[in-house]
């Protein structure tokens, strides 16, 4: 299984130099990759497969796959269709078709995709794969995207059928924290009941019926008619329309008897069944007729699997087959006809049959399948449908009565819309001669034709062989429970039965419907009895940005305090009512201080806090501020955590900086009348903030029942991280995801800072001492006698502190070298790469402070975005060094060499991430510097570069 997979991503990215290489030609090879693995289930047929690879077990996302009788059934589409599909594309499309190596790359990968789909186990790795599929679905729909219909159908096609993922993953998530497992194995092997699995089942189903189409969720199918055909063709007709199908299949076995389940898939889909097969009958289009067909169909299909008896999912696992045979054929026959006249208007089409009799007989045994005639397997499945609701006791008899006369209206809508659909395409139509697209219609090819032609007649065979059908299916549907005490078993014919009674009805009725078309012409309600879909879905989006609009406004005016008081109001308000309502759990023990220096340390940062709101000097605000992060930091060192005091100095440094460095653009002092709201108010919001998070803190530490996992932290940072900080190796190897996520994080802040700051384009590296104006060399050449920092000479006198400059001149070095220490003592000492980083970001501070934005560039004349860019470049690459090496990816491996001389050297591969989190901290200083800095800078003295 894992291999089939493998070979659809490889096929799909083979896909597109293999087209420009062959034009069309190259759908040709790659038809054979879902063919040889068509081969693969053929092979493996009847037999039970597993695949179980660990991968993310704290998360459930390891890899588990089963193939048995009902993805061996789905496959069986998915795969056979698939290729037949490719084939069909290789003369369908122009060697010029815009984007085409592309559309055959997710079209291949559109079949791995469900193919994982239907042999996923772990329900969220099947969610993984609804998705995927979701979201090639919309880049198959849109790929005429310079057209508006097609940009449209694709968004509403993914707006709808995520919006019914994300319910689904809801309910996934409810069975499987009340299963304790994920898989749906042990899900349906232990189907739990009561109102929340009820709840889980509901969502679920929200899911799976947004997927197939069924009401009131359908309206997003025929809008996806604006798809090229082969996507109509095998995504909506016999593979993802079919996922949701399959899912209600799947779990019908545990949860068919749940309240909600029969209620809601039998309702819905009878109710699909029979608007959507009204619908057809007034569609003019060809691709219409079929979507709205295929809306009816899988109405019907989901009433059958959703019954949940032995009879119901034989009936409706052969309805699966037969509808996916005949519909991929006719959506096919119809891009056949568009390729050949140009247009799928019936209006326009006359005499066709005449100048295409292959086509015709290929399209009028589909649409006898499809329109349930014997002796097609169309005939065969509604049969068996016919007769599994008439003996389903499962259901009250009302219900079984109302299921068979919802199931005969359909059908009769069915045969009505399937003759509608062969007259209106192939008939004369009280015409003399073709009509004008007819005669100019050049003839299709054999190749063109020799899929529809292997579908159409493989639904013919079909129903001669369904004893040989019923043993494909059986396996699954012996999972049910039966309703008769002899089993029922797929024939053409089992005798006069009333489902054979029932079937002449609707032969009749449905002739005698389409007879009377012109009287059904004139029906067309101005408004739908039950309204129109399409608006309603774009009456709601109007509604939705409406909304967004209007809370955007009166909670994100422009005002940065408001947006930020907004936000904390928030956080202080949920805990504490969250808090009361349900109350706090464990009464936590307060205590004021260990120490009387704790004690000393509060008073002063308290201060400091108080000072900071009463201050209208912005610098002398921004330093009491640093006061309260510097009192943080020696409570850190108080508290036995050098590694948090030493980083928290380092960041509340750089911090007030940067702050000094945006506050050289404002006023000294803030404007009374500018300030927004009063400071009292505010000063008690920042109280109740922190008091809020203190006692939420606390309350959380109190609520602790088992065993810390800290107490296991040296213990396994030595033996798994081979270090002896613990900090230190948390953050490079036991928790590295997370800081690969948070460095990614700063190297997209660094670039937005950037941007905002330069605004039309990106500068490189910050300007050396040779990009000065050459009036400013001279002059500098000319005062200076002694130069301690090249770029101090280009400072006005009046700015320039020759103490600074001499200090900077011997402290430089220093700080580059406890930075180094700090980065290489990390793993075992307080330090790492992220003080390192902090510390060498602070040296290039103090370069830039005393000798300005060309001593800048004169101590690293290197782009920050490219320092940037290889910090990346080591943490994420350590993944792949790790995995060499024999590790799990993002953890320490060992590698030990002896050199000669030196002796023996141990290095952990650790250090390559942590010196990619060193890399990207001087980057982002660097850049800061050069955005902030250097930057506004030039600005001041007017310069535009």
């Amino acid at each position: 299984m894992l291999a089939i997979l493998i070979a659809h991503a490889v096929a799909a990215i083979l896909a597109p130099p293999l087209v420009r290489v062959m034009g069309r030609n190259a759908f040709l090879p790659l038809a054979l990759v879902p063919l040889a693995s068509l081969g693969w289930v053929i092979a493996n047929w009847g037999t039970e497969q597993e695949l179980n690879i660990r991968w993310a077990s704290a998360v459930s996302m390891d890899i588990d796959m089963r193939f048995d009788s009902l993805s061996a059934v789905m496959c069986l589409l998915v795969l056979g269709i698939g290729s037949l599909i490719l084939l069909y594309c290789a003369r369908y499309f122009e060697d010029d078709e815009p984007r085409l190596g592309i559309f055959a790359a997710e079209m291949v990968a559109f079949a791995g995709t469900m193919f994982g789909l239907v042999t996923s186990d772990n329900m969220l790795v099947l969610y993984t794969f609804w998705e995927l599929t979701t979201v090639l679905s919309f880049l198959l729909v849109g790929h005429y995207a310079e057209r508006a219909s097609s940009r449209r159908a694709a968004t509403q096609a993914l707006l709808v059928t995520t919006a019914g993922g994300l319910a689904m993953l809801v309910g996934i998530i409810i069975l499987g924290q009340l299963v304790g497992s994920y898989n749906l194995s042990a899900v349906i092997e232990a189907a739990p009941a009561g109102w929340l699995p009820g709840v889980a089942i509901v969502l679920v189903l929200i899911g799976a019926l947004s997927k197939s189409a069924v009401v009131p969720l359908h309206f997003w199918l025929p809008g996806a008619m604006a798809a090229p055909t082969p996507v109509s063709g095998y995504l909506h007709a016999a593979a993802m329309v079919k996922a949701g199908i399959y899912l209600i299949a799947r779990l019908a076995p545990a949860f068919a008897d749940a309240a909600p389940w029969r209620p809601i898939v039998i309702t819905l889909g009878l109710v699909s069944m029979i608007l959507a097969g009204w619908r057809a009958l007034r569609a003019f289009d060809l691709k219409l007729i079929l979507a709205f067909g295929t809306v009816s169909q899988l109405g019907f299909l989901t009433a059958l699997v959703g019954i949940g008896s032995r009879e119901a999912a034989l009936a409706g696992l052969t309805m699966v087959i037969a509808h996916a045979m005949f519909k991929a054929c006719l959506f096919m026959v119809v891009g056949v006809i568009d390729h050949s006249t140009g247009t799928r208007d019936i209006r326009k089409l006359a005499h066709l049959g005449l100048k295409t009799p292959i086509l015709a007989v290929v399209a009028a045994l589909a649409a006898a399948s499809m329109a349930g005639l014997p002796p097609f397997i169309g005939f065969v499945g509604k049969e068996a449908a016919l007769e599994a609701a008439l003996v389903a006791e499962v259901l009250p008899e009302w219900a079984r009565i109302a299921v068979v006369a919802g199931m005969v209206l359909g059908s009769i809508l069915t045969l009505a819309y399937s003759i509608r659909f062969i007259w209106g395409a192939f008939g004369r139509k009280q015409l003399k001669r073709p009509s004008p697209a007819v005669q100019s219609l050049h003839a299709p090819g054999p190749l063109l034709l020799s899929a529809p032609s292997l579908l159409a007649v493989g639904g013919l065979a079909a129903g001669f062989a369904a004893p040989w059908v019923d043993t494909l299916v059986s396996p699954y549907a012996d999972t049910l429970p039966a309703s008769l005490a002899k089993p029922y078993h797929l024939a053409l014919y089992h005798g006069l039965t009333l489902p054979l009674a029932l079937t002449a009805v609707v032969i009749v009725g449905g002739i005698s419907l389409y007879l009377a078309h012109r009287t059904v012409a004139r029906l067309r309600f101005e408004h739908p009895p039950l309204g129109n879909a399409d608006r309603i879905y774009d009456a709601t989006l109007r509604g939705m940005d409406t909304l967004s609009t209007r809370l955007t406004s009166f909670i994100q005016r422009g005002s940065l305090p408001l947006t930020q008081a907004t936000i904390l109001v928030t956080l202080v308000l949920l805990p504490t009512v969250l808090m009361f309502v349900f109350g706090a759990g464990n009464t936590p023990a307060f205590r004021v201080w260990d120490t009387p220096w704790q004690f000393t340390v509060a008073v002063i940062m308290i201060g400091g806090g108080i000072a900071a709101t009463v201050m209208r000097n912005r610098l002398a605000a921004v330093l009491m501020v640093g006061v309260t992060g510097y009192g943080l930091g020696v409570l850190f060192a108080l508290q036995g955590a050098p590694d948090l005091a030493l980083t928290q100095f380092l960041v509340e440094t750089v911090t007030l900086v940067m702050f000094v460095l945006v506050l050289r653009k404002l006023p000294p002092e803030s404007d009374p009348q500018a300030e927004i709201g009063k400071r009292g108010p505010r000063a008690l919001l920042g109280i109740a903030v922190g008091a809020v998070v203190t006692v939420v803190g606390a309350f959380a530490v109190a609520a602790r029942t088992a065993e810390p996992i800290s107490l296991q932290l040296p213990e396994l940072a030595y033996e798994l991280g081979h270090g002896k900080n613990v900090v230190n190796v948390l953050l490079v190897d036991i928790r590295a995801w997370d800081t690969l996520g948070e460095i990614s994080v700063l190297l997209v802040a660094a670039t937005g800072v950037a941007s905002l700051v330069f605004r039309t384009r990106r500068f490189g590296t910050a300007p050396r001492v040779s990009d000065a104006p050459a009036s400013q060399l001279d002059a500098a050449g000319s005062n200076s006698e002694i130069t301690w920092l090249r770029g101090g000479d280009l400072i006005d006198p009046r700015y320039r502190s020759l103490v600074l400059e001499v200090t900077t001149r011997l402290v430089f070095p220093t700080m580059m070298v406890l930075s180094v220490y700090f980065f290489f003592a990390g793993h075992n000492a307080p330090g790492g790469g992220f003080s390192g980083g902090l510390v060498a970001g602070l040296a290039l501070v103090l370069r830039y402070l005393a000798g300005g934005r060309y001593e800048l560039g004169e101590a690293v004349p290197i782009d920050a975005g490219k320092i940037l860019g290889l910090g990346l470049t080591f943490a994420a690459g350590t993944a792949l060094f790790s995995l060499f090496l024999g590790a799990p990816v993002l953890s320490s491996a060992v590698l030990e060499v002896t050199l000669p001389l030196i002796g023996d050297i141990k290095l952990v591969t650790a250090l390559f991430f942590d010196l990619g989190v060193y890399l990207i901290v001087v980057g982002l200083i660097l850049d800061v510097l050069r955005s902030l800095g250097a930057r506004l800078d030039a600005e001041v003295v007017g310069e535009r570069r």
